[in-house]
């Protein structure tokens, strides 16, 4: 427990009932850290008793876990695909006018307590005697971008055949287009944010995103044309015909380049005065 009247722990959530985590917990950020890390209440408010050692000012965790991948098709076959995984943690302590931070890849109590002590240590000031602000309840969990499915979870399978089709699309606009390259890529990304003052909130941030460019030849003459889009949507916004879209309007531009001409060039008049 805090031993400074202003830094006691009444304002810290109570503790829920939870079961398992299923892939990710679109719903519950709090729940997600707490149970995959094998983080407690007490374990993060020591944490934070920690930062505010030396009469500091405020002191916050940000943690975050984000998985992406990615599938890139070329030449007609899918060529390349990645996942990756990254999380962290990182502390900041504020003390009179003085900032500390630190962080760590390892997300645990243990590596926690060093960053708090480290961030604690560059921003070692006496603080001021202010009062931290009191929460004025608690908050209600909300979703920002309800997906039931969110966009990393879908199907190998779904992805590839969506590639294969893109680049069916783009060729059937006409015999110029000679390749295909197109990449999709989702990303899901989990955040919290603890802080003296109060605060315990989340956030989960799903996102996809899909490019299509393709390359057009005529004769000796190569251009190519891109175009594509995305955002915080399930992947089946994609299989709905927005994919195809980007292929055709690609393909367009591609085909449109081809028959571009060249700008003016060559030795020009020039006008030069006083002044801009």
């Amino acid at each position: 427990m805090l031993d400074h009247p202003r830094r006691r722990a009444s304002w810290w959530p109570v503790p829920r009932r939870s079961g398992t985590v299923a892939r990710m917990d679109v719903a519950d950020p709090r729940r997600f850290f707490l149970e995959r890390f094998g983080l407690s209440d007490r374990g993060l408010e020591h944490v934070l008793g920690t930062a505010l050692e030396r009469r500091a000012d405020h002191a916050e965790c940000y943690f975050e876990f984000r998985v992406n991948q990615t599938a890139s098709l070329e030449d007609g076959v899918v060529k390349k695909a990645t996942r990756n995984v990254s999380q962290g943690v990182g502390v900041r302590v504020l003390a009179g006018t003085r900032t500390g931070y630190a962080y760590s890849d390892e997300v645990s109590l243990e590596r926690l307590e060093i960053a708090a002590r480290t961030a604690r240590f560059i921003a070692d000031e006496r603080g001021g005697d202010r009062a931290l602000p009191a929460p004025s309840g608690p908050r209600v969990p909300h979703d920002l971008y309800a997906l039931s499915e969110p966009p990393i979870d879908a199907p190998v399978p779904d992805q590839v055949a969506l590639l294969a089709r893109l680049d069916a699309v783009a060729r059937a606009a006409d015999p110029a287009i000679t390749n295909v390259l197109a990449g999709l890529g989702t990303e899901h990304r989990v955040v919290l944010v603890v802080n003296s003052a109060g605060v315990f909130v989340g956030d989960v941030r799903p996102l996809v995103h899909l490019t299509v460019t393709c390359i057009a030849e005529r004769g000796k003459n190569r251009q190519q044309g891109t175009y594509g889009g995305g955002g915080r949507l399930p992947f089946s916004a994609l299989t709905d015909g927005r994919a195809e879209r980007f292929a055709r309007e690609a393909a367009r531009q591609a085909l449109t380049n081809l028959e571009a001409i060249a700008a003016p060039a060559g030795t020009m008049t020039v006008v030069l005065g006083p002044g801009w």
